[in-house]
């Protein structure tokens, strides 16, 4: 069965019976039907003297085309843990549609480890996407009103984007107030996609909804004609835009397919943002469960950099443990061979892709400073030479290897990953790449050269001068947030193995004063995506009896 028939077929218990599950009073839910609901955020005043539990980062080597599974053992993990009697909950990021139409796919997991109602979630969810996009583009048409009638502030230069939660490359460079009427001023534009809006990177480091506020109040959205910031605070903006997102920041609460509790809430991207799920949701759910398994997108050269170095920096969050996940299908793809060549056993290309692997334990490890153990996402291609081989490369860098089988069998699947986890969390630790008062230049070296093995940075001069003037204006401290291919530790996509001295190339360094950190573009990255050649929507339909088909 496919995934979306798997969870089809699968009967829901109601929302409010899994949240009194778990701790949370029908009192403390706002319900979106029978199978979703928002937690509301005054829960964590209740919760506030209760002691947290213990927070499990899950995170994989570099993607490829053959996918890892992340969320799916994430999913599996979980469900894991509570089998063996720890109550164990969520905290995942919410999909995109741009992936969900593009080619990715959706982010709920797969087989009998998933999160569901998987269609559901997948497509408007409870539409705080929706929501973003709108308080984004609030944004924008207060700015182009505010030219309309004469600039009293005195913009010289825009650099706020309008977005859409869509793949859509057409929309990157756009111009806008084209319509000849009097008084338009006509100017460049683009679009990002919205899991890229400094918003969504808002509400996901937000610790409620005044600090929400304060921040978009903070957002640089321009320069005037003497080079100073101008923010949406001058606009008078900020109001509305929190109360557009005054439902959204209240965390969303599912179900696995085994009935156990999972928070999904926020979803920016690893490769363009700093993709992590909510802090209010982890919080949340720390406080509500003995284990909370949360996870970081992409590699761990990305996202869970970005995890340690932007929100556990922020939140005081910090983990017990990290899994790492790969497939040895996608090793052998690091090794050197094409993705039909990955199905049949080939031990030198297993040992060449190992290389990426060990890079990620050893960041995990030694940089981030939380111990770590690697799980497989098998497949019945997987040879026991292989699994052997691997575990024997492992045992030599004092790691332990666990095979999972959660897409088969949910979290019967994962019981010895679940006890393996168990056995390394014994402490909460953690290690920071850079420090605060490091300078941009240096914080973005010290990423470079540690957790992506680089020679060195090479800067455009716009780039040189955009650091000078943010620092200048005296946001040296703030985290940067590295904008880089999640396909390599190179900002090549196709430098898989990266066997000769690379450095990464900077192209753009842009201020998000909202979010408090610096986003720094490396490479050919784009924050809006394009659809590939053959999108998945191609695949989607309604079928007779009004089910979606085709989501994966």
């Amino acid at each position: 069965m496919s995934d979306i028939e798997i969870a089809k077929s699968v009967e829901l218990d109601k929302i409010t019976e899994i949240a009194t599950k778990f701790g949370i009073q029908e009192e403390d839910l706002i319900p979106y039907g029978k199978y979703k609901a928002k937690v509301d955020n005054q829960l964590m005043k209740k919760l506030e003297n209760r002691d947290n539990g213990k927070l499990i980062l899950v995170t994989s080597i570099n993607p490829t085309p053959l996918g890892e599974g992340k969320t799916t053992i994430s999913i599996g993990l979980s469900d894991g843990l509570n089998r063996i009697g720890k109550k164990s909950i969520l905290a995942l990021r919410e999909p995109s549609l741009g992936p969900v139409f593009g080619m990715k796919g959706g982010a709920t997991g797969g087989g009998y480890a998933q999160v569901a109602p998987m269609d559901e979630i997948n497509l408007h969810f409870t539409g705080d996407i929706h929501s973003i996009t709108s308080a984004n583009n609030l944004i924008s048409a207060m700015i182009d009103n505010h030219l309309y009638f004469g600039n009293k502030l005195k913009f010289k230069k825009v650099i706020w984007k309008r977005c859409m939660d869509l793949n859509d490359r057409s929309l990157r460079e756009i111009k806008v107030g084209l319509s000849d009427e009097k008084n338009m001023v006509p100017r460049n534009d683009g679009f990002d996609i919205t899991v890229a809006s400094e918003i969504m990177a808002i509400l996901c480091l937000a610790k409620n909804l005044k600090d929400f506020e304060r921040r978009v109040g903070n957002i640089t959205i321009g320069f005037n004609e003497n080079d100073e910031p101008i923010k949406v605070s001058d606009l008078k903006a900020q109001g509305a835009v929190t109360a557009l997102m005054k439902e959204a920041m209240n965390p969303n609460i599912v179900q696995t397919l085994e009935h156990n509790l999972a928070f999904i809430h926020g979803g920016p991207f690893a490769n363009i943002a700093h993709g992590c799920n909510s802090v209010m949701a982890t919080q949340m759910a720390l406080k509500l469960g003995d284990y909370v398994v949360t996870e970081a997108g992409f590699g761990a050269d990305l996202g869970a950099e970005k995890f340690v170095d932007i929100k556990c920096r922020k939140s005081g969050l910090k983990p017990s443990a990290a899994v790492c996940v790969a497939t040895l299908k996608a090793l052998k793809y690091h090794g050197g061979l094409d993705v039909k060549e990955c199905m049949l056993e080939n031990i030198p290309a297993l040992e060449n892709g190992i290389e990426n692997l060990l890079k990620h334990v050893d960041n995990i490890k030694n940089q981030y400073g939380i111990n770590v153990v690697v799980a497989i996402n098998k497949f019945a291609s997987d040879t026991d030479r292989e699994i052997e081989f691997l575990s024997e490369k492992l045992r030599e860098a004092g790691v332990e290897l666990s095979l999972a089988e959660v897409w088969a069998k949910g979290g019967a699947g994962a019981i010895d990953l679940a006890q393996k986890v168990m056995k390394i969390a014994d402490k909460e630790n953690i290690k920071f790449v850079y420090e605060a008062q490091d300078s941009l230049q240096t914080k973005i070296e010290k990423i470079a050269t540690k957790i992506y093995g680089a020679e060195g940075v090479e800067y455009t001069e716009e780039a040189i001068k955009e650091i000078e003037d943010i620092e200048k204006l005296g946001y040296k401290e703030y985290p940067v947030c590295i904008a880089k291919t999640q396909y390599s530790f190179s900002d090549n996509a196709k430098d898989l193995q990266c066997n000769s001295p690379f450095k990464i190339h900077v192209s753009e360094v842009i201020l998000k004063t909202g979010a408090e950190f610096v986003v720094v573009k490396t490479g050919k990255i784009f924050t809006m995506p394009g659809l590939p050649r053959i999108p998945a929507a191609e695949d989607i339909y309604v079928d007779d009896e009004g089910e979606i088909v085709g989501i994966f």
